[in-house]
């Protein structure tokens, strides 16, 4: 029951961070937050790693740097394929993808949920697909982009994967790995395309709170990942786009399509179905 609720907590806070994040591309270029953001994540990790102490190792920054150049890599592909394709379609496809990889290899690796757990899986990873669908854009999309977001969300689901690699033991060490490979493949970036960092008046505040509540939902999922199966909290965590939605509709007014709620109603079933398995 504790990495069930860590989990839905955590996707919670993911969903918050990709709002205001989102708030913050608004008004500033994608790279200055997805950089700055970044910072401000690794900031509070470095300022946390007293209160959550681990055994640091080679193996533990390592497998967190692996998994921050794993999300790097699935966040520069996702941009890649809005770019060349339609949201309605490759936001599904990365949503769902990065999912079902941390159940596949869940499963692979002897996990063995009970039924109705099992059953509340399904549920959520239609529920993802569901809270997934955009309406603004119609059509559909090439398959180079499709590609390109089948690529993003195993980009997404092995920074989760890489992430329940590390030792148990490890504390935060190694999103402390992931973030500084985060942060060093984003600063390479910037370099290579000669684009600015410096953030547009009055969207730093925003772009920091983004980084911050992004760190902290990393810190829940390590939390939840080490109390239950990989297979059941990483599911649970991907629901975070469902949050973001009703942030969207309570702050900004946003209309939910129908089949936009019918992700959320899924989304509450398929946490309690794990909750009571």
């Amino acid at each position: 029951m504790t990495a069930v609720i860590l989990a839905t907590v955590c996707a919670v806070v993911y969903g918050t961070a990709d709002f205001f994040g989102g708030l913050a591309s608004r008004r500033t270029q994608v790279l200055s937050v997805v950089a700055l953001s970044q910072i401000a994540g690794l900031a509070l990790i470095l300022g946390l790693l007293p209160a959550l102490p681990g055994a640091f190792t080679d193996r533990a920054l390592l497998w967190g740097l692996a998994a921050g150049l794993s999300g790097a890599a699935g966040l520069a592909l996702f941009y890649r394929a809005l770019a060349a394709g339609t949201m309605s379609v490759v936001a599904p496809t990365t949503a769902v993808t990065s999912a079902t990889l941390p159940v596949v290899f869940g499963l692979a690796t002897g996990e063995r949920p009970g039924f109705w757990a099992l059953v509340g899986v399904v549920l959520a990873l239609g529920a993802v697909l569901l809270v997934s669908q955009d309406g603004s854009a119609k059509g559909r999309a090439s398959l180079g982009a499709l590609l390109t977001s089948l690529a993003a969300g195993a980009g997404f689901g092995g920074f989760f994967i890489l992430l329940a690699m590390a030792p148990s033991d490890a504390g935060l060490w190694p999103l402390v790995g992931a973030r500084l490979s985060s942060v060093t493949t984003v600063a390479l970036l910037a370099l290579a395309t000669r684009r600015t960092l410096r953030p547009s008046a009055g969207s730093l505040r925003i772009i920091v709170a983004a980084g911050v509540l992004d760190m902290a939902a990393n810190v829940l999922y390590l939390l939840a990942q080490r109390q239950g199966l990989l297979s059941l909290v990483a599911v649970l965590v991907s629901l975070y786009p469902a949050s973001t939605l009703l942030l969207a509709r309570q702050v900004l007014g946003e209309r939910l399509r129908g089949i936009q709620v019918a992700g959320v109603a899924c989304a509450l079933g398929a946490v309690a179905l794990i909750a009571v398995a």
